[in-house]
């Protein structure tokens, strides 16, 4: 049996354009206005969830037709629908860039679309665009747009003029640095690093229900059809997984750790910048996240880097990807070319660079069958270690390197864990 809930993909016409403050903005005006909304980011994100979170007040999961499967994305909102009242999905990149992109995910799931444009330094070519995100594709329903970045209430006639017929507008937003969301090399920071964010979230809700009044109406009803995902076997049971969590190590999926507890697992969180010891655990995962710019921080924690030595040196297995890979080499060279000593449970360095190292989806060809998950990171590494294996580019090229020592398995992949649980269990088990 379908469910039907109010729905809204926001996509844009590239990079850049604000999604994520429009879905934060839309997400903090219905909540205001007490209604439950269940936000979803299309690919793979890990920092505009965060803010999405902070705004919406409920978890943000990821929707991507390659690496979580359309399966695993339709029972998630078919899940979130029944208790909503309200779906947001923000898009990634530009509506059609990608493969597969936004709107094959607005195509597979039913989703219309709410397209952002970023209408600065334009007028009437604002309906050009509009017209050509519309109709550039079939089966893409753009319903209306939203302008962004307007610089007075002529500009937003304007923009509003030019809009062909069947596009409804939404309204303007102009511009507020005291409201815009700060970023880093990787992309917005992390929510838990900004401050003010409530009052930054709620500013946003109060120029969107100002500009735009429409905004705080729900969306036509979208249907949903009954899926259900069938939890893996409790592979992990009654183990304990410690799993690091702090500024230095905040790269975490939701559904990962949905994931470990269907496994059976119970979940130790710590913090490797201000524990000292290590929880009591069966074995340990180091997700990614910002190493580089705590550094000094995490090379003084002596203790802490004694526990890992010991964890390993126990037989007990760790799981350590991007950033928590980067803790376990000898050294870290930070941007501004220090060295920090480090684990040491890998031979060799990471290296801070101004140029991306890698970026996209790729895949594990495991034991259990392939893992998928993507890789996004600006250091590299530097080692005489002999991978155990490579992962693969989702069009079939080689990718990131897998080094296993003893019950340690690191790589710069991030992995996706409900794409293939029995092989993330097969990693963790003592």
């Amino acid at each position: 049996m379908n469910r039907h809930c109010p729905a809204l993909l926001v996509a844009a016409p590239a990079s850049g354009q604000g999604k994520t403050t429009v879905t934060a903005a839309l997400a903090r005006l219905h909540r205001r206005a007490g209604r439950q909304v269940r936000v979803f980011k299309c690919g793979p994100d890990f920092l505009d969830p965060q803010i999405l979170t902070v705004a919406s007040g409920a978890p943000v999961d990821n929707l991507d037709l390659w690496m979580c499967g359309q399966a695993d994305g339709a029972a998630r909102l078919y899940a979130a629908v029944g208790e909503a009242d309200l779906i947001l999905v923000e898009g990634v990149m530009g509506l059609y860039d990608g493969t597969p992109s936004s709107a094959d995910i607005a195509r597979g799931f039913g989703l219309p679309v709410l397209a952002v444009i970023d209408a600065g330094a334009m007028a009437q070519t604002f309906g050009a665009v509009a017209h050509g995100l519309a109709t550039y594709a079939e089966g893409v329903n753009l319903t209306g747009v939203l302008a962004n970045g307007v610089g007075s209430p002529h500009h937003a006639d304007l923009l509003e003029a030019s809009l062909p017929a069947g596009v409804a507008w939404y309204g303007a937003l102009g511009r507020d640095t005291s409201a815009a969301l700060p970023e880093r090399h990787l992309g917005l920071l992390q929510a838990t690093e900004i401050s003010d964010l409530d009052q930054r979230l709620n500013r946003l809700a109060d120029a969107l229900a100002r500009s735009a009044p429409q905004a705080e109406h729900l969306p036509p009803a979208v249907p949903f059809a009954r899926t259900l995902r069938h939890g893996p076997a409790r592979l992990l049971g009654d183990l304990t997984v410690a799993v690091a969590r702090d500024a230095a190590f905040g790269f975490v999926y939701p559904a990962n750790l949905d994931c470990l507890a269907e496994l059976g697992a119970r979940t130790a969180f710590f913090s490797p910048l201000a524990d000292q010891a290590l929880p009591a655990c069966d074995a340990l995962w180091l997700p990614g996240g910002y190493p580089e710019l705590h550094a000094a921080r995490l090379s003084k924690n002596r203790r802490f880097l004694d526990a890992l030595r010991a964890h390993h040196l126990a037989g007990k297995p760790i799981l350590a990807e991007c950033g928590g890979m980067m803790t376990l080499f000898e050294t870290l060279t930070d941007t501004a070319g220090n060295d920090h000593r480090l684990a040491g449970l890998l031979p060799g360095a990471t290296v801070m660079q101004t140029r991306l190292g890698a970026l996209g989806g790729q895949a594990l060809a495991l034991p259990q069958g392939e893992l998928r998950g993507h890789t996004f990171h600006y250091s590299r590494a530097q080692t005489p270690l002999e991978p155990a294996l490579r992962a693969s580019t989702a069009d079939g090229r080689p990718g990131e390197a897998l080094y296993q020592v003893g019950r340690l398995t690191a790589s710069y992949l991030h992995a996706y864990f409900p794409s293939n649980p029995a092989a993330v269990a097969a990693l963790l088990q003592p």
